[in-house]
């Protein structure tokens, strides 16, 4: 099945509604890298007039989830997905529009060949990193995402 941004939005809007409410939205996907923005805008902001972490968190784990999500799904398996731990730094202030880039989808072909192969779970890291729309990093999120073969 073909990627899009527009049908991850729509699962968002139906399945992930506080995601929606607060505007995080995929702007693009493929194998290999997916860019999710979200806007700073009132419902989404925090006491000090930027945008609240968890919504940078939002918009960083789907970043990573949605290919995670996606590559599962092509590869006929029934697996299992879930975030394990997570870590982030922040830098400057977020306000404004931010994207958030993941381009490490090559790691999750080879996790999911292995726990194939294996039947073994497997752990792995994605890194998303949040920029501006002056080209500054706000922020770095990282996830360790597990997968497993379901009985």
């Amino acid at each position: 099945m073909k990627i899009s941004a527009r049908k991850f939005n729509t699962y968002t809007m139906l399945k992930l509604p506080a995601a929606w409410l607060c505007g995080v939205r995929v702007r693009s996907i493929d194998e290999r890298k997916c860019i999710v923005s979200v806007k700073h805008r009132w419902i989404n902001q925090n006491p000090f007039n930027s945008m609240f972490w968890a919504v940078q968190g939002m918009a960083a784990e789907l970043s990573t989830g949605a290919m995670v999500a996606t590559q599962i799904r092509n590869s006929g398996h029934k697996i299992s997905m879930l975030v394990a731990s997570n870590n982030a730094s922040f830098s400057k202030k977020a306000t404004g529009r931010i994207a958030f880039t993941c381009n490490e989808g090559h790691l999750i072909e080879e996790a999911i060949k292995k726990t194939i192969e294996t039947k073994e779970g497997e752990t792995f890291w994605m890194k998303s990193t949040g920029v501006n729309s002056n080209g500054d990093i706000v922020s770095t999120f990282n996830f360790e995402w597990t997968i497993k073969l379901k009985a």
